[in-house]
């Protein structure tokens, strides 16, 4: 329920804080005095449209905020579905800044206006005479009949049921739809696949084929050069080797001399040594070194190979081509299990269909049993309400399963004896569905937890003794929902647990909405003035004060 409002910076309202009563809060005011100002601001709170226009100082910025004790609307899991902290306590705030940008907040979280409807939409319900539309919608009559039946977790475990084959039906027909297409391309995606697994392609090879190729087509060269290197180390006359050997018998000779010298004879011999290694290396190498035509044209061969398959898949890399293969087994493989894939998806989505129109099917027995139940109640309310002739016919009709199961439910009302119900839009006056629109809102308030309900306008065309029953229908229902009525009855003003006066203050230079919550001696002259007018006459008071003590 609604535990605080507060509205700053919206049309004629400069400030406005209201705490409403947990049972049935009243609205009075003089024409004009900005009620339905209040009414327009507690729907950008639930995510109508802003309008910058609206703001009452065009340098500030518009707040509408709203605190709410959710401790037993059992919301806790639709706010997870929204990704959003859960508490006991809701704040909804609306911010609207001179530059027309507009903000919204769930417990101080960022929403967008979507999920400001959503959530706004399970905690207050404002309704007026203009609902006719959403009485003749078949969502709205559906939930009426469910709420009624109390097929709240049914109906949630339905709508899981329809998701998941909607999803399986998706699949299957993915398959399906897709399955020529992708048949038509077996036959290249095999060509492709089999030339490549035919090239039998290894990671690395390419770089290991190019120098080893480079290194044949070089063969001749290199082996003259590794020939000369050893010519000039070992073979020469007067090879490296040599003239080392030479140098160190000399260093030996004066080593015993002088310490330097035979340092310098034993780095010598280790020059020689290193010497050594490298001819043996060099011989090792030039035997390596064999001239191979044969080997040169296959190793080019293998090249171009590898060279042509990149050009046509066009990629740079061995690797690229082998992910290819893979991908392209993984498509060919794909294919040819495609029948059994598609058969398998289809037995899945019957299977998740007839799961879905069991459920579908025990909801539907539901509804139509509660039909006649809401029927009887609505004629009776109706009576009550001084329309002992209104009958209310709820017909039903089996459709294609959907998002709400396989029934379409039609209210059909006529007011008169003798009359065949028609749909509500053709046959109901404002008077006339305000108040079926009011027993529709009673019954519910007895079946389920019903949001902040607030009623304006629902007194059109009633008055006397229908009022009196209606005050008393509302005082009823706010026992267990929260209620705030706008209205210019005093038979239905009487009944409220709080009363507030909305006003125009004319004291500035500029007109200010105002509100304020009424005394008990406040109630008895309002409740005067809306029966005799102002100002309020003796007698008007005692009537004031009558309804007031009824």
């Amino acid at each position: 329920m609604l535990t605080h409002l507060l509205i700053k910076n919206y049309a004629l309202i400069e400030h406005l804080e209201l705490k409403p009563d947990k049972e049935l809060n009243i609205i009075t005011g003089e024409t004009g005095a900005g009620k339905s100002i209040m009414l327009g601001a507690i729907g950008l709170m639930l995510g109508n449209r802003a309008d910058n226009k609206a703001l009452f100082d065009t340098d500030e910025k518009c707040v509408i905020e709203g605190n709410f004790d959710v401790s037993v609307y059992k919301l806790k899991s639709f706010f997870e579905e929204e990704e959003l902290d859960y508490d006991d306590t809701c704040i909804i705030r609306r911010e609207i800044s001179p530059s027309g940008k507009s903000r919204a907040f769930i417990n101080d979280t960022p929403v967008n206006l979507e999920t400001l409807k959503k959530i706004g939409s399970q905690l207050m319900d404002i309704h007026s005479q203009h609902d006719t539309l959403l009485l003749g919608s078949n969502i709205f009559q559906l939930s009426i009949v469910d709420n009624f039946a109390g097929n709240q977790k049914l109906i949630q475990q339905y709508k899981n049921l329809y998701k998941q084959f909607r999803k399986k039906e998706d699949i299957y027909r993915n398959l399906r739809d897709n399955a020529s297409s992708a048949k038509k391309e077996l036959d290249y995606h095999s060509f492709l696949l089999t030339e490549l697994s035919e090239a039998k392609l290894e990671r690395d090879e390419q770089e290991r084929v190019e120098e080893e190729l480079n290194l044949l087509e070089n063969a001749e060269e290199v082996k003259i050069k590794l020939n000369a290197a050893l010519e000039y180390l070992s073979n020469a006359e007067f090879s490296a080797i040599e003239g080392l050997r030479s140098a160190m018998s000399n260093l030996g000779q004066i080593s015993n001399l002088s310490k330097p010298y035979e340092i310098l004879r034993e780095r010598t011999e280790s020059c020689l040594i290193e010497l050594k290694d490298i001819v043996s290396e060099i011989e090792r190498e030039e035997m390596n070194v064999e001239v191979d035509p044969a080997k040169v044209d296959q190793l080019q061969d293998r090249l171009s190979t590898i060279y042509s398959l990149q050009q046509k898949h066009q990629v740079k890399t061995v690797e690229e081509l082998l992910s290819i293969q893979a991908e392209l087994a993984a498509k060919v493989s794909k294919v040819l299990n495609l029948d059994e894939e598609i058969e398998q998806a289809r037995i899945e989505a019957e299977k998740s269909y007839q799961e879905m129109l069991q459920t579908a099917q025990k909801l539907s027995r539901l509804r139509q049993e509660a039909i006649p139940g809401i029927e009887q109640d609505l004629k009776q309310l109706l009576a009550e309400l001084g329309m002992p002739n209104a009958s209310v016919k709820i017909t039903h009709q089996e459709i294609k399963p959907g998002a709400d199961g396989i029934d379409e439910i039609h209210f059909l009302f006529t007011a008169n004896k003798g009359v065949k119900p028609q749909e509500l839009k053709n046959v109901a006056s404002g008077g006339e569905f305000s108040r079926l629109m009011l027993c529709v809102k009673y019954i519910l308030a007895s079946k389920t937890s019903l949001p902040t309900i607030i009623f304006d306008e629902i007194d059109t065309g009633v008055s006397g003794e229908i009022a009196i029953k209606m005050g008393k229908m509302l005082k009823d229902m706010a026992h267990n929902h929260q209620v705030i009525v706008i209205t210019h009855l005093h038979q239905i003003a009487s009944r409220g647990e709080a009363h507030y006066f909305v006003y125009k203050d004319t004291s500035t230079d500029r007109t200010i909405t105002r509100i304020k919550r009424l005394t008990q001696q406040g109630r008895i002259n309002e409740i005067a003035r809306i029966i005799g007018g102002e100002p309020p006459s003796a007698s008007a008071i005692r009537n004031a004060k009558e309804f007031l003590e009824y």
